[in-house]
């Protein structure tokens, strides 16, 4: 009897080392569909989901946070209650009214605030508020992306490489998917299950059947989206005058689907207003040049450097988006279709 029970015991072991071994082979192995917490597509993903924190920033002047209405504020000793986003606008009028003024916000407490994940705090009191926004640190400049919407539910694939897990979860809302994002760990892979539909900005259902599709789907919605237009739609110009001030290193590289910023771990770019920039790393400077230009209403940022060891981001850049401390930038391969991301932080 013991040496069937081994034997039935090692059997279903056996079966089920295959069977994880064929779903991380299904996620891990098709590259185009499995990715990290860090990659761009999950990046875009939770810019999705999130709890919108920037349409209120005439109130609070942080994208940190939304103060949950109503809510009211005295401007200038004008009271304002402010029940929906349309009082925003009376907000910033009375904030222009004058130009002598402290053009302070001040809440009439107790107020609610709701973070990017959902979750919400009451403040008490100004001393509350100046709590919050000291432990909020720096905004990268990049607002949600709402104007757009995922339908829900979607499954996603799971696959955590340190413990052998595989697994799958079915998301039902944005805060289902934003805090599912927010929460994996680094080692984990995860792949949508395909195909999926979405809203567009024009309030049309649209069906995505790849990453690449729901990249691009997403990528093409940031002007759309972005009220203030930092984008890339906001022209040449205003994107000249962010490159050439202050330098610039790598903060993310993704080529054939594979992470490679660790190629350009040490480069300080800095990029000059006659066309000229320099690459320098371990006191060794690498000469190059930078031109933008429009092609068929996209903004494109070339890069051409001295040598071979910057040859991997000499290209024809897509100016996805941009502010004040970081540049997207993307390339979509005329030959196989394959899509790169490079992503420039201010020092």
């Amino acid at each position: 009897m013991n040496v069937i029970l081994r034997f039935l015991s090692v059997t279903l072991l056996f079966s089920f080392a295959i069977s994880c071994q064929t779903e991380e082979e299904t996620i891990v192995q098709d590259n185009a569909q499995s990715f990290l917490r860090n990659s761009p597509i999950a990046e875009l993903l939770a810019r999705t989901s999130q709890n919108p924190t920037s349409l209120d920033n005439v109130l609070d002047n942080s994208s940190c946070f939304s103060v949950q209405l109503p809510v009211t504020v005295i401007v200038n000793n004008q009271q304002i209650t402010v029940t929906d986003e349309a009082d925003y606008q009376t907000v910033q009028n009375a904030i222009d009214a004058f130009s002598d003024d402290d053009d302070i916000v001040n809440f009439v407490y107790p107020i609610t605030i709701r973070y990017q994940n959902f979750q919400t705090q009451v403040l008490q009191d100004a001393d509350d508020l100046d709590d919050v926004l000291d432990d909020c640190g720096d905004d990268d400049g990049f607002d949600e992306i709402d104007c757009i919407s995922i339908v829900y539910p979607i499954v996603i694939n799971i696959y955590d490489s340190n413990n052998q897990i595989a697994n799958t979860v079915t998301i039902t809302s944005n805060s289902n998917l934003f805090n599912f994002l927010n929460n994996l760990s680094n080692n984990t892979y995860v792949a949508i299950n395909y195909p999926i539909t979405a809203i567009n900005s024009n309030g049309q259902t649209v069906t995505l059947n790849s990453n690449s599709a729901l990249e691009n789907f997403i990528d093409d919605s940031i002007d759309d989206c972005d009220d203030d237009n930092s984008g890339g739609g906001s022209g040449n110009n205003n994107f000249t005058t962010i490159l050439t001030s202050g330098t610039w290193y790598v903060s993310y590289f993704q080529e054939d689907d594979d992470n490679e910023t660790t190629m350009f771990s040490g480069y300080v770019f800095t990029f000059n207003n006659n066309g000229a920039s320099t690459a320098v790393r371990n006191s060794i400077t690498t000469a190059g040049t930078w031109s933008t230009y429009e092609d068929s209403g996209e903004n494109k940022l070339e890069l051409n450097f001295d040598g071979l060891a910057l040859d991997e981001i000499e290209d024809d850049w897509r100016i996805i988006e941009f502010s004040v401390t970081q540049i997207r930038l993307k390339d979509v391969s005329g030959g196989d279709g394959s899509v790169d991301y490079l992503t420039f932080t201010k020092l």
